[in-house]
């Protein structure tokens, strides 16, 4: 399960004038944001490989790092990372180059690029992905930059604030994300996460990735200790309702939950404990997207605790 990291307000602050920045010198473009063109301003090269023609990932590297303290010490193939770290995705620095695995689904293309993007616009990252030893990259730290590739990816893709106008100009529900979806051009799953971050600075929202959640449905690889992809809380939420505890939640979820095999699965109101043991009712509801079931939850109000006379 991966759940969400939430950046400090002057980190998030930094990055956010950083795409500002990129999108300025776009002229600030209308959705959906066109990639091609973030490339050729920040004259970045976009290459693909994939398993049966690797050429473009056989050049020799003489360091990166990838993940946590892994470095090469000599010269070795890029191919040799990717497929040493089931890389989807990489951003080479000194050569300014970005380059994608060509045998995933193109919807997932827009994302990965994007990311790999947000990246490049970090100064701070490039000693962190060529392995400088300077810049020890715990596993705390490698999870600390890829949420700010992530956050740099979704406020370039989503236009910033033309993203939060829209997106709080609306209902907080799963139709709101489809719509938005559209206007936006990204994948539901982005466009889910984004909309949960955005919209939930003040009212409590979380939102679930998964496989499908009604057991009839369920894949053989399903794992029941980690059924969550992501576990998306927005700010208000974690300061709230930290405790929460996902697996929980899951099986919530996957109770109201249809056999449907697209489409909207059910919706149901849930009463959540705060972090100071008080209840609330939340208004979830779930769609499955034929290969993602996406679940929103939006705080409703709180619960009124009865109290028999004595």
């Amino acid at each position: 399960m991966s759940r969400n990291r939430l950046l400090s307000e002057r980190t998030a602050h930094d990055i956010d004038a950083r795409v500002e920045r990129v999108l300025k010198g776009l002229g600030n473009p209308e959705p959906p944001l066109r990639l091609e063109d973030v490339r050729h301003l920040l004259k970045l090269d976009l290459k693909f490989y994939t398993a049966k023609d690797p050429s473009v990932a056989q050049e020799a590297i003489s360091r990166i790092r990838v993940a946590t303290l892994q470095v090469f010490n000599r010269p070795a193939l890029i191919l040799d990372a990717i497929h040493k770290w089931s890389l989807k995705a990489l951003y080479l620095p000194d050569r300014k180059r970005i380059l994608l695995d060509g045998d995933l689904p193109i919807k997932k293309h827009r994302w990965n690029e994007a990311h790999e993007i947000g990246h490049s616009l970090l100064p701070w990252h490039e000693d962190a992905m060529l392995g400088d030893n300077s810049h020890t990259l715990s596993p705390e730290c490698h999870e600390q930059v890829e949420a700010e590739a992530n956050f740099a990816a979704g406020r370039l893709l989503f236009l910033r604030d033309r993203f939060t106008q829209e997106a709080l100009s609306m209902s907080p529900t799963i139709e709101t994300v489809k719509s938005l979806h559209g206007v936006f051009g990204n994948t539901l799953s982005t466009t889910l996460y984004r909309f949960v971050e955005t919209a939930g600075v003040q009212t409590p929202l979380v939102g679930i990735m998964s496989g499908h959640p009604h057991v009839s449905r369920r894949k053989p690889d399903f794992d029941p200790a980690n059924p969550c992809r992501h576990f998306i809380r927005s700010s208000a939420f974690a300061k709230h309702f930290g405790k929460v505890d996902e697996l929980e939640l899951f099986k919530a979820v996957a109770g109201y939950c249809g056999a449907q095999s697209g489409g909207p699965l059910g919706s149901c109101e849930l009463v959540l404990i705060d972090d100071n043991g008080d209840q609330h009712r939340f208004y979830f509801e779930t769609f499955f997207a034929y290969w993602d079931a996406l679940t929103l939850g939006v705080y409703v109000k709180p619960e009124i605790q009865m109290v028999a006379a004595a």
